[in-house]
């Protein structure tokens, strides 16, 4: 900043020219670091407002800064009459990047920026210098932060949020941003998701869902990351669901007409965009095959935050009353705050107050973090708002004074690699079970072949020996018959010559005989010759039987060739039963990890519960093993990876109880944390946790897999999927047998997650979801209480929004079914998270005015009128006050109670 005096002299307030503010770039920012660990720190060397791709160059800026451009905006109608007979308050010099801000006709203040941007610039332009350099950045694995800032009404909301749909060219920065993200990214590897929230009157609230009013914001106490888990997550695939995105956010984002604007915000609009991009790793080394595949890709997450902050103003220029006062006063705060911090980090100061306000804590990665960040700054050219344009040109000043350390987020998806492996794994699994089988088929198929041969060459051969042998059994006998037949003839023809000789001649027998002897001789010799032919034939049979008996021996060699070959074969078959054996014993292995990882994670849960770790006031919800940035992961987490979802949830049915409660307990574990709970819900875990509480007596089985049901029961979808179940009856019934008080409290936080849905409300209490919840009062135990108190809260809550929007009628469900009188009983109790319930209980059931009279009848007057007097909450109490004020049964029984409640 600098004063230039009547004579043209110039003095720089800050002490120095702009060349001074100049340093030389290190030598350590020109070099790209490599990739070798999961974070690698560095100083940006920006080289464009916002900073290079690469964080390297000739940049003349101080290293990691954050950058500031300023935006004038140009004379709207009003001040064209209002203002025609004086000049504008400031004077741009835009080549030299300086603004002129004046004092009066003589005297003027000359301030040097990052980019000055006239009147006349482009949306496009101001994208270009303001925001697309912290957008690469962000597509390179680094956090970025732009943010507008300025006077109400100078134009912040357009330069942002503009979504240009009648002219193209009004686009503003979120809309171009999201553009050059998807056309730089692969929707098939990498994945964009988007959360949109409104910080209003110190509560972080979802723009996408308005019923999730009350955001948590969660800090790393390690790395001091600050994240918002219970905002809605949306991923984004194209353009126009982005765009129908904002138009959604801008519908639920609060507004108001004031004399400065007609349209002014009344909230800090805040969009996260999250890049994951996988990067493709280069093998150059020729490494094996089995090394490729286990080697893990490498990820890097950037994170964009677009903030929109509501603008300054004065109440005497705005003209804001009632509630819109305090909502201006609440801008007001949050933006001081920012403005302390933003000095404390300029001057170095060893306490910057980030913890003042809820958004200096949203901010604190974009100033002193690791974000790179970029301002720009609105100012208009009214010389009726010179004090209002002098704060914001100093607020940028200082600005440029704070310095960030970039970080770039880069790390191993194990996750990937994991279940690529384990894909691997099952697609290797079935090809050797393919093999196998195919093996023991071609085993059964010889075998059954060379048993069919053989048996066939045996059937031949004795047929052919059989056949062989009848043949010449034949032939023997009858030669036998021929020969005894010859010989009887002989005998007979013999015998009557030898009678007729002796008659008639008397002549002697014995010497004649030997004549007639010789014909009976030669046929004899005649038989001699047949039967040694018979004899010859004979051997010939029996050559055709050794030679048969020689084939039958060679077919016993190819037997035992065959059955050495069978034996081979047998002994490949054991050998992959072996290696079977030995899958077995590595899958019992993991059996016995799981189990002890199940014993670690449950002796955590009880420390963690023993010192209090977690209170009931909020979502109910069982302890998780944080993972801290670059720690080990937890071992549950490991086992996850390592064993697979689905064998987790098969040891659910095991026949071992000890088994059953361990594999439980991990289940739970992992139902947890949000980013597993689609998965397990899809691998059919929620079906097994409502039947271990239908199939199940064990009492440490039923207190955890309420547990796990309840921090399932924290999605819309599943909330609806545990009703179609039968969830509501299981845990009614679970709660009506139980008597340790942490079953109890993880029933009722399942209970009163599933009573916060509006479309449930009347099966819920048809199928004694209420009942249930006022049943659990009998155990007098305040986590307990506190978790009924909420279940009766988030009903109350719905029943009133439907009354609101005109689909209730008639009398509360939970008066009717008795819950107003403990309700009144336990208003005063000492107990904070019950007490704060009980009281919002008491303000949504007040805002029918069906429940008016009952209330009237019961006593609750006076407690909403003790609320809205001395509840410690700003917005109970204010939400109690409007209740009595708005509902005539209200005001009449006060009038008639002589009460004043103003």
């Amino acid at each position: 900043m600098s004063t230039t005096s009547g004579n043209g002299a110039v003095n720089y307030r800050n002490g120095t020219h702009r060349s001074s503010l100049r340093t030389q770039p290190s030598s350590s920012s020109s070099q790209k670091p490599s990739v070798k660990s999961k974070s690698v720190l560095r100083k940006s060397s920006p080289a464009a407002l916002g900073g290079s791709k690469s964080g390297s160059g000739a940049d003349a800026g101080v290293p990691g800064r954050v950058r500031v451009a300023v935006r004038l905006r140009p004379r709207n109608g009003e001040e064209m009459i209002a203002d025609a007979d004086f000049a504008d308050c400031v004077e741009l010099q835009p080549e030299l990047k300086r603004l002129k801000l004046r004092k009066n006709n003589w005297d003027t203040d000359t301030f040097e920026f990052d980019e000055v941007l006239t009147e006349y610039a482009s949306q496009k332009r101001v994208y270009e210098v303001v925001a697309k350099p912290v957008v690469e950045g962000v597509l390179d694995g680094y956090n970025g932060t732009i943010m507008a800032y300025g006077q109400t009404g100078t134009g912040k909301t357009y330069t942002l949020g503009q979504l240009g749909e009648e002219d193209v060219a009004d686009r503003g920065i979120m809309v171009r941003a999201m553009e050059d993200i998807l056309a730089e990214v692969s929707l098939e590897t990498d994945s964009i998701s988007v959360s949109y929230m409104q910080l209003y009157m110190e509560t972080v609230q979802d723009l996408l869902d308005p019923s999730n009013d009350n955001i948590a914001i969660v800090e790393d106490p390690k790395s001091g990351d600050v994240s918002l888990p219970g905002a809605t997550l949306v991923e984004i695939r194209d353009q126009q669901s982005f765009l129908e995105l904002l138009q959604l956010g801008e519908a639920h984002r609060f507004a108001a007409n004031t004399k400065l604007n007609t349209e002014s915000s009344r909230s800090h609009a805040i969009l996260m965009v999250n890049v994951r991009r996988s990067l493709k790793s280069s093998e150059s080394n020729g490494n094996s095959h089995m090394n490729k595949s286990l080697k893990p890709p490498v990820v890097r997450k950037g994170k964009l935050v677009v903030v929109d902050l509501a603008g300054s103003e004065r109440i005497n220029k705005s003209g804001s009353e009632g509630h819109t006062l305090e909502e201006a006063k609440s801008i007001n705060l949050s933006l001081s705050a920012l403005g302390k911090c933003i000095n404390a980090l300029a001057e170095n100061s060893s306490h910057v107050p980030f913890r003042d306000s809820k958004l200096t804590r949203l901010l604190r990665d974009s100033f002193g973090g690791t974000a790179r960040t970029s301002l720009v700054i609105t100012i208009g050219p009214s010389p009726r708002h010179r004090g209002e344009t002098t704060s914001t040109i100093m607020f940028g000043q200082r600005a440029m004074k704070v310095e960030n350390m970039v970080k770039l987020k880069e790390e191993f998806d194990y996750k990937s690699l994991s279940r690529r492996l384990e894909v691997q794994l099952d697609n290797l699994i079935e090809e050797n079970e393919r093999q196998q089988k195919a093996f023991v088929d071609e085993v059964e198929r010889i075998t059954v072949e060379a048993h069919n041969q053989i048996a066939e060459a045996e059937s031949r051969y004795a047929n052919a020996l059989e056949e062989e042998k009848q043949r010449y059994q034949n032939d023997y006998m009858e030669s036998i018959k021929k020969l005894e037949e010859n010989w009887s003839k002989n005998q007979k023809k013999l015998a009557a010559e030898r009678l007729a000789l002796g008659e008639k001649n008397g002549l002697d027998i014995t010497s004649n005989g030997n004549r007639s002897i010789a014909p009976a001789i030669e046929e004899v010799s005649e038989l001699k010759k047949l039967l040694q032919k018979e004899a010859q034939s004979k051997m010939a049979a029996e050559e055709e039987v050794n030679r048969l008996k020689q084939q039958l021996t060679e077919l016993k060699k190819v037997e035992v060739s065959g059955n050495s070959e069978i034996m081979r074969l047998h002994k490949m078959l054991e050998n992959e039963t072996q290696q079977k054996e030995k899958l077995e014993g590595e899958i019992a292995t993991l059996h016995s990890q799981l189990l002890q990882l199940s014993l670690t994670a449950d002796e955590t849960r009880r420390n963690l519960e023993q010192h209090g770790s977690e209170k009931t006031s909020g979502a109910l919800r069982l302890p998780q093993i944080q993972d801290p940035g670059n720690a080990e992961k937890p071992p549950v987490a490991r086992l996850f990876e390592q064993v697979g979802l689905q064998k987790i949830l098969s040891l659910l049915e095991a026949d071992d109880a000890d088994v059953r409660i361990h594999a439980v307990k991990v289940v739970a574990n992992l139902a947890a944390e949000e980013a597993n709970q689609q998965q397990i819900v899809e691998a059919g875990g929620l079906t097994s946790l409502l039947m271990l509480l239908k199939n199940t007596e064990d009492e440490t089985i039923h207190r955890v897999a309420a547990g796990a049901i309840a921090n399932l029961a924290m999605n819309e979808t599943n909330q609806e999927l545990i009703m179609d179940q039968g969830g509501i009856g299981l845990l009614a019934s679970t709660a009506a047998n139980a008597e340790d008080p942490q079953t109890l409290r993880m029933v009722a936080g399942a209970i009163a997650n599933l009573c916060g849905n509006d479309k449930l409300q009347t099966k819920l209490r048809s199928e004694g979801g209420i009942a249930a919840l006022l049943g659990m009062v009998r155990c007098g135990h305040p986590d307990v209480l506190a978790q009924v108190a909420r279940g009766i809260a988030n009903f109350a809550k719905c029943e009133s929004r439907a009354s609101t929007q005109g689909t209730k009628r008639g009398k509360s469900l939970l008066i009717e079914d008795g819950a107003l009188s403990w309700i009144v009983q336990n208003a005063k109790t000492e107990t904070a998270a019950i007490r704060r319930h009980i009281e919002l209980a008491l303000c949504h059931l007040a805002q029918h005015e069906g429940n008016a009279k009952e209330m009237v009848k019961e006593g609750a007057i006076w407690e909403l009128v003790r609320i809205s007097r001395d509840c410690s909450r700003e917005d109970i109490r204010s939400l109690a006050h409007r209740t009595l004020t708005s509902s005539p049964t209200f005001l009449t029984e006060l009038r008639r109670l002589r009460v004043d409640i103003r």
